[in-house]
C-alpha cells in the first residue's frame, strides 16, 4: 500500500520548520511506501524544490484565513492527487486541524493529533500544574494583566525576568523599562494575560517524543543544546541520557494520554539536581530528524499507529551522538516557481 502523506512546515530557511526532517524520517522507513506531499504557504519555501524528499507540492491558504477555503484545498488535493494522512507541524495550523479532524477523517484524510484539552496544556499558565504532575519543577511565575501587576510581579521575582505570552513569544528583560516594553509588545500582538517568569540557571535540555493516545510512548530522545542561532534555533546538539528528564517525558505521556508528537523544553540545574519545565510544544520541533538519525523514528511510528501497522518498540538510543545542521545550495529551473505561482502546485 502506498500512502500519500501531506506534511507542512517545509520552510527550510534560517528559521526552519520541522517539515523536511519529518518527511525524511518517513521516507527512511523501509517498510512504508509513501509519497510525500509538501503543504506550503509560499512558493519560495525551499521544500517545494527539494524533489528528492518532497514528491509533490501544493500551495495552501494561510490557516488563519477562512477555514472552508483551507479545507476545500485539502479536499482538492485528496481528489486530484490523493491524500491519506496529514501531519501538520506548525503552531498556527493545529487549532484548525483539531477543530476539523473528525470531518477530515470522514473524507478519508487521517490525522494523529492531541485532543483540544491536551493541546491547551501548552499554555504557560498551566506549566506549574503539568510539571508537578510529571515530577519536575517550573520557574516561579506571576500572571499579570496591568502595569501595577507587572511592577509587583517583578518585585517578587527580581530581575532579570522572562516576559512571556500565554502561548507565544518570550523575552528576557533586564530592567523594568525593558519589561514594560515587552509587556506592551506581547499585549498588542496576543492580548492578556502576560506571564512573568523567574530566570533559572542550568543547561538547556529538550526531549522530543511521541505518544499513542493510550499512555504509551512511540519513541523519545533527550538532547542538550550546544549551539543555537540568533533566532534561538538549535544548530548543534548532542544526545544525552538524563534519566529524570526521560522519566518526566514518559510520565507526561502516561498522565495525559498524549497523542502525537511533542517537545518538552527544560533547563536542567545539574548542581542542585533540579529540572525546570520551560515550555511544551505540541508538535515536532525543527530538530526532530535528530531522533531518526540515532535510530528512533518517531514520525514513522506515528504513521504506523494511525494506519494500525506494527509500531517499533524503541527501548534505547546512543548517547554522545552529535547533531549538526548545515546549509546547502541547489539550482532549479524557473518553471517550478512559475507553476507554483500560476497553478498553486508542482
Amino acid at each position: 500500500m502506498e500512502l500519500k502523506i501531506g506534511i507542512s512546515g517545509i520552510n527550510a530557511v534560517d528559521n526552519p520548520g520541522p517539515g523536511i526532517g519529518v518527511a525524511k524520517s518517513i521516507k527512511e522507513d523501509p517498510e512504508i511506501t509513501s509519497k510525500i506531499i509538501g503543504l506550503s504557504y509560499d512558493a519560495m519555501e525551499p521544500g517545494n524544490y527539494m524533489n528528492w524528499i518532497i514528491d509533490k507540492s501544493f500551495i495552501l491558504p494561510y490557516p488563519s484565513s477562512e477555514h472552508q477555503a483551507y479545507l476545500d484545498r485539502l479536499y482538492y488535493i485528496k481528489d486530484t492527487y490523493g491524500l491519506d494522512f496529514v501531519m501538520p507541524v506548525l503552531d498556527a495550523e493545529l487549532p484548525l486541524y483539531l477543530k476539523y479532524q473528525k470531518e477530515l477523517e470522514k473524507k478519508g484524510i487521517k490525522t494523529f493529533l492531541p485532543t483540544l484539552e491536551q493541546f491547551n496544556l501548552r499554555s504557560k499558565d498551566k506549566l506549574e500544574e503539568v510539571a508537578k504532575n510529571i515530577g519536575i519543577e517550573t520557574p516561579k511565575s506571576e500572571t499579570v494583566s496591568s502595569y501595577d501587576d507587572l511592577v509587583k510581579g517583578i518585585d517578587k521575582l527580581g530581575l532579570p525576568v522572562m516576559v512571556k505570552g500565554v502561548f507565544y513569544k518570550a523575552y528576557r528583560a533586564y530592567t523594568l523599562q525593558e519589561a514594560i516594553s515587552y509587556f506592551n509588545k506581547i499585549v498588542a500582538e496576543w492580548g492578556y494575560p502576560v506571564i512573568l517568569q523567574q530566570v533559572v540557571s542550568g543547561e538547556e535540555m529538550n526531549v522530543v517524543a511521541g505518544g499513542d493516545g493510550e499512555g504509551n510512548s512511540l519513541g523519545m530522545i533527550a538532547i542538550k543544546k550546544m549551539w543555537i542561532t540568533e533566532l534561538g534555533k538549535i544548530w548543534t546538539g548532542i544526545t544525552i541520557k538524563n534519566e529524570e528528564l526521560l522519566k518526566a517525558a514518559q510520565k507526561f505521556i502516561e498522565v495525559y494520554g498524549w497523542k502525537g508528537a511533542f517537545e518538552l523544553e527544560c533547563i536542567v540545574d545539574l548542581k542542585n539536581n533540579k529540572i525546570y519545565l520551560i515550555e511544551i510544544n505540541p508538535r515536532f520541533p525543527a530538530w526532530s530528524y535528530f531522533s531518526t538519525g540515532v535510530g528512533v523514528n518517531i514520525a514513522s511510528n506515528i504513521v504506523r499507529k494511525a494506519f494500525d501497522l506494527p509500531v517499533k518498540d524503541y527501548k534505547d538510543y546512543p548517547a554522545g551522538r552529535l547533531y549538526i545542521r548545515y546549509t546547502d545550495d541547489f539550482v532549479v529551473g524557473i518553471e517550478t516557481f512559475q507553476k507554483l505561482i500560476t497553478l498553486g502546485e508542482n
